[in-house]
């Protein structure tokens, strides 16, 4: 393992208590220390300072794992590597890098003869410590070197391991991607749903933990409502406050949601969730701004005058609703991108790959899983009729929890994106012949008609 930070030592540890011989290599000295410190006695971990000694110590075809920044980070590391690696060596690049970037790296190796894999890493520290869902992709030879490991390592439901291989070329990185997409949209659809019952309903934090807990014993149970559940708890160690009610709202971001909307928009697929969870964290920077702009367009704090029981379930329909829309605009993303990109991704194993281990984790996965073992070149899973019952289901929640938002000028964007998704998604006639008839006047852009075949452009009368 190159790269002893907090994922690269926890999976370097976690492969070694599955009986695996591991080295690691990093600049630092003190990682190093840290890596063997923290073995499991009676398991064989050693920490090196030079990529040349990690290297020689390494059996034919050397297996080599690198957790690096994305980017330069992992060109850097590869050049390094190059003099000291052979014919048939195996590199697997397990950070998030931008699969175009992989691409280029699988083509670039390939010449020299060495076997380049991207693969996606899911679960944060935990999950590497213990059981991560992991998503490889590209080399098969290579896959079938490194499959046993990853394996052992990964996840366990019912005892299958949470880990495929996802497909040809980058594949690995853009399931990982999109995966980090879907991430991005459902943290801000919990966000939302607990603005919506704090400022809205004035639940207290203790409130918020007894209905988050609740919900994670239903259909709503996931690894990001478990959390949520508990973060409401967490007392801060400065001020007699919860932690949560002393951090500033504004978040940061490391690309990946971003790269999901914008290949997302080169594909002509639409997942406006997800792109809302991004702009809503671009927005949140724009803290001094919206210090300003409240002065300026002061807002009325009356709370919610539903019943608080009510509320709550209606919240608890539109966070399902909503969950359950970004998923299926993620992976109708991945439905497309295997195709149009010749990536070839198995939908099943993809979801199969997701219900344990990893942050997206969710009981609703095994529904989706099954819509794709039904219909494997499933388009949208809007399109499944067990996903049109939990939808249709919960509709009417939702929609009065949009209303409510709305009144109340408390912001639910990646909800209200949602809802406009998918009644715009089951809507047989939209307004776009209009938007064609105005293309074709200012830009005899042509249009198409629904009584005859063919493309035609009209001289527009001007009055």
């Amino acid at each position: 393992m190159i790269g002893l930070g907090v994922m690269g030592r926890n999976f370097l540890l976690n492969m070694a208590d599955h009986g695996f011989k591991v080295i690691g290599f990093d600049k630092d000295n003190q990682k190093t220390s840290a890596l063997e410190s923290a073995a499991t006695a009676g398991t064989t971990v050693k920490g090196v300072g030079t990529l040349q000694d990690m290297v020689s110590q390494l059996a034919v075809p050397r297996k080599i794992m690198m957790l690096v920044p994305a980017g330069k980070p992992v060109d850097d590391v590869i050049e390094s590597l190059l003099p000291l690696v052979q014919k048939g060596d195996i590199i697997i690049d397990g950070g998030n890098s931008h699969f175009t970037d992989t691409l280029r790296r699988v083509t670039y190796l390939q010449g020299k003869g060495i076997h380049f894999m991207g693969m996606g890493v899911s679960g944060g520290e935990q999950g590497a410590r213990t059981g991560p869902s992991i998503m490889p992709g590209g080399d098969q030879e290579a896959y079938s070197h490194v499959r046993p490991m990853l394996e052992a390592v990964a996840a366990k439901v019912d005892g299958v391991p949470c880990v495929a291989h996802l497909g040809k070329g980058a594949a690995g990185h853009y399931v990982k991607m999109v995966h980090n997409g879907i991430e991005y949209a459902i943290m801000q659809l919990i966000s939302e749903a607990y603005d919506l019952l704090h400022r809205g309903a004035g639940l207290s934090n203790d409130e918020l933990y007894t209905v988050f807990d609740t919900w994670n014993k239903g259909d709503l149970r996931s690894f990001l409502i478990e959390i949520t559940a508990d973060i409401f708890l967490q007392p801060d160690d400065k001020t007699p406050n919860r932690l949560v009610d002393m951090i500033l709202d504004k978040a940061g971001a490391k690309g990946t949601g971003k790269w999901t909307s914008q290949d997302a928009m080169d594909l002509g697929v639409p997942i406006p969730t997800i792109d809302m969870a991004v702009a809503m964290r671009n927005l949140s920077a724009l803290k001094t701004e919206r210090v300003q702009a409240s002065a300026l367009y002061p807002q009325q704090t009356s709370l919610i005058g539903t019943p608080k029981e009510q509320f709550i379930q209606q919240v608890h329909d539109a966070l399902l609703f909503a969950t359950i829309i970004c998923y299926a605009q993620g992976l109708a993303q991945l439905h497309r991108a295997g195709i149009d990109l010749d990536m070839q991704i198995p939908m099943p194993q993809v979801v199969s790959v997701w219900r344990g281990g990893c942050i997206i984790r969710s009981v609703l996965l095994p529904t989706f899983a099954n819509a794709f073992k039904a219909n494997p070149g499933l388009s949208n899973l809007l399109l499944d009729a067990e996903v049109a019952k939990l939808l249709n289901a919960n509709q009417a929640g939702t929609r009065a929890v949009a209303a409510m938002a709305i009144q109340h000028s408390i912001p639910a964007a990646a909800l209200l994106s949602s809802l406009s998704y998918f009644d715009t998604y089951r809507s047989k006639q939209l307004p776009i012949n209009l938007l064609q008839a105005q293309r074709d006047f200012f830009g005899a852009h042509t249009y198409q008609r629904i009584d005859q075949e063919g493309t035609f452009h009209t001289e527009w009368a001007k009055k």
